[in-house]
């Protein structure tokens, strides 16, 4: 028997699923789905080359949901490090989606927590960025929640479809293969296409600067050390008085209209 509050929400979700916005999203983020599941794929075998079980590394992958500090706590939890150890790992490794959520508190603060909490667990990192591409001023619009939904479900699905397959397939496909590398480099490729002005590219060297000085920090700090100079770049230049990349970011947002 399926309750008054199942079926309703069963009911919203083929609604969200009908409305146009979220075919958009679909259609939008399919073509980054090979890097992405390439770069699960080789999630899935690493957990199993660690030593995790079939069923740890299925309940990690379902749980987690998050590639890079995934592979970050592996070699942890292969050496037998503490478990504060691999916790603090991944928390570092993750601190990046705190700058998400400052900035969608904007578009998605009025939800319910437990809905929120939902948007965040199922939104990575490439939902993000083609989130932004569309809606860089961070406002409430319509069809944001549809198009956001279709972008969930491709990559959410494909994302632990491929981790499942490389849990399943750990024994026939090698790790040196390298096909992680097809991730970072559809993350590098849709990267590039948000630098539409002047505060974005200069963030952007910046963030590749401090990377690059801090790389030898422990627990892969340098990742956070990079978020942090480049949010703190983007807001000195997007200041009061601070005129730099206006005029592009206008002519945007007329030609996302125009389409």
């Amino acid at each position: 028997m399926v309750t008054r509050p199942l079926a309703e929400s069963i009911a919203a979700l083929r609604e969200l699923s009908r409305h146009p916005q979220f075919r958009r999203g679909v259609r939008e983020l399919l073509p980054v789905l090979p890097g992405m599941a390439a770069w699960g794929l080789v999630t899935g075998v690493a957990m199993v080359k660690s030593g995790l079980g079939v069923g740890t590394a299925l309940l990690m992958t379902f749980v987690v949901y998050a590639g890079s500090a995934q592979l970050a706590a592996l070699p942890l939890i292969a050496a037998g490090a503490p478990m504060w150890v691999v916790w603090l790992t991944a928390f570092v490794v993750n601190l990046r989606f705190v700058i998400y959520s400052a900035q969608w508190r904007f578009i998605f603060g009025h939800l319910p927590r437990l809905q929120r909490s939902l948007i965040g667990y199922v939104t990575g990192d490439v939902n993000y960025a083609m989130f932004s591409r569309h809606w860089p001023d961070m406002k409430p619009e319509p069809g944001q929640m549809p198009w956001l939904a279709g972008g969930i479900v491709v990559m959410w699905t494909g994302w632990q479809a491929a981790s499942v397959l490389g849990i399943l397939l750990a024994d026939v496909v090698p790790v040196h293969w390298g096909l992680g590398f097809a991730g970072t480099l559809a993350l590098i490729g849709l990267s590039g296409s948000l630098l539409g002005d002047r505060a974005t590219w200069v963030s952007a060297g910046v963030a590749a600067a401090a990377a690059v000085a801090a790389f030898a920090l422990p627990y892969k700090l340098h990742i956070v050390v990079a978020v942090a100079a480049a949010v703190a770049a983007g807001l000195l230049m997007e200041g009061p008085g601070s005129h730099l990349g206006r005029p592009l970011r206008s002519a945007a947002r007329v030609q996302r209209v125009s389409r």
